[in-house]
């Protein structure tokens, strides 16, 4: 029987009963229990062979969020992340889009671009002509590396020609597109750009510029799309459409409005990120490329959108964005947290990664936008945050949650409030003592 994702009150467990049911869930044996409980395996030694100058480790907290459903099967999303009500919000917008399949996604093979910049080509249009002749010998050349990635299948299979001589000085672009496999491939496509570019200096009497890959990964494209029936929304059929109405209109604004836009973009890489970084990926260059796919038309816009389909019934969202994400190479086999995670994701392929971080980034979406259409964003933020104000102004203990509640009820969710809450608590605190000691 396929396992349910669909863990009902999971919020509301403590955190070690949390644990247990993540434990059961992906069947993790107690050392790797052990490296979530108690943080055992990220040594000081392991950060020193990570990065350079290392003097100690900061930690970020670890949650799952549950309910997803992607492509007909159900997964558990480890997100890290310092923010309140990511997590939250992620799980609760899952639980809309588990209509029928789930989030439906798909993802293109994954190549990467690597460019090997040219200098000194006195004919352009001629030089094109004979690249595109020689591709399959240029490629031979560029694949004549010691690489386990070839080995398996992958590297460079295409060559495009791109013109710059109207720049001053003038050049022109090498884009070799290198199929990846399971890596998100950096490293082996500037190997390969470097190993190129000598043969081409050589063969045509020109000079190479930079060779590096570009994080533009315009052939990795993921999109990713959900329907909710409009009687799941609200059970009062003309206050479900209104709910679904100002979903669209929230999502128009963000094609509309860069500004807009932009706020909206960030909720979608609130939850890319935070899976993103469970699972040791590059996060910097999905950010990098997701926002440059949202101008790729000329104006910022909108990754993910939403409309009501109202004579079929649903709230449609779609998403699409590139996603240069690996399972093998980075950090992915020396963290042992990222280790773990993996397999709580237990993803088989970088194309299945891609798709769960799509699904992730348009429930996110949906949660944020949702949220601004009927409520507001910060109520349920800020009684999310509550407790971190609690702890930032020296309550301890069991009195972060009762702070935390106290805030909540009165509706003063800041720092004043939580001072006076606190001062008040401890004052019959102490009264109480010496009651009980008289």
């Amino acid at each position: 029987m396929e396992r349910s994702s669909r863990f009902k009150g999971f919020h509301k467990l403590s955190m070690e009963a949390r644990l247990e049911r993540v434990v059961q869930w992906a069947k993790l044996d107690s050392v790797e229990r052990d490296i979530l409980a108690k943080h055992f395996g990220f040594t000081l030694e392991t950060a020193d062979r990570m990065i350079e100058n290392a003097l100690g480790i900061f930690p970020f907290g670890l949650g799952i969020a549950p309910n997803f459903r992607i492509n007909g099967r159900d997964y558990l999303i480890p997100m890290c992340i310092e923010e309140p009500s990511v997590i939250a919000a992620a799980s609760n917008a899952a639980r809309y889009l588990r209509f029928e399949q789930g989030i439906r996604s798909k993802a293109q093979p994954p190549r990467m671009i690597g460019q090997i910049q040219l200098f000194g080509i006195s004919n352009p249009d001629r030089f094109k002509r004979q690249i595109l002749l020689q591709k399959q010998e240029l490629l031979q050349v560029a694949n004549n590396l010691p690489s386990r990635l070839i080995q398996l299948g992958g590297g460079a299979k295409d060559i495009e020609v791109r013109d710059f001589s109207h720049a001053s000085p003038p050049f022109l672009v090498l884009h070799i597109l290198v199929d990846t496999k399971d890596a998100m491939g950096a490293n082996a496509v500037n190997s390969i750009c470097e190993n190129l570019a000598p043969y081409l200096e050589q063969k045509f009497q020109i000079k190479a510029g930079l060779k590096i890959l570009s994080n533009l990964c315009t052939h990795r494209l993921v999109r990713a799309s959900g329907k909710i029936p409009l009687h799941w929304l609200h059970e009062n059929p003309r206050k479900a459409e209104k709910i679904a109405h100002a979903v669209e209109l929230a999502s128009r604004f963000a094609e509309e409005d860069p500004y807009r836009a932009v706020t909206h973009n960030k909720g979608i890489m609130n939850g890319i990120d935070a899976l993103l970084i469970a699972l040791g990926q590059d996060w910097r260059a999905v950010e990098a490329a997701a926002h440059a796919h949202a101008s790729q038309k000329g104006k910022y816009t909108a990754l993910a959108t939403w409309r009501l389909q109202k004579n079929k019934g649903f709230l449609e969202g779609n998403i699409e964005i590139p996603l240069p994400v690996g399972t093998v190479g980075g950090i992915t086999g020396v963290h042992p947290t990222v280790k773990v995670n993996q397999k709580i994701l237990n993803v088989s392929s970088a194309q299945e990664l891609a798709q769960i971080a799509a699904a992730v980034g348009l429930a996110q979406n949906l949660a944020a936008i949702f949220a601004l259409s009927t409520e507001g964003i910060q109520r349920g933020h800020m009684q999310l945050h509550s407790r971190n104000i609690a702890a930032s102004i020296g309550a301890q203990g069991p009195e972060i949650d009762k702070v935390a509640q106290l805030m909540v009820a009165q509706g003063t969710i800041h720092l004043q409030g939580a001072q006076e809450i606190l001062s008040h608590l401890r004052k019959k605190q102490n009264g109480t003592h010496l009651r009980q000691r008289s």
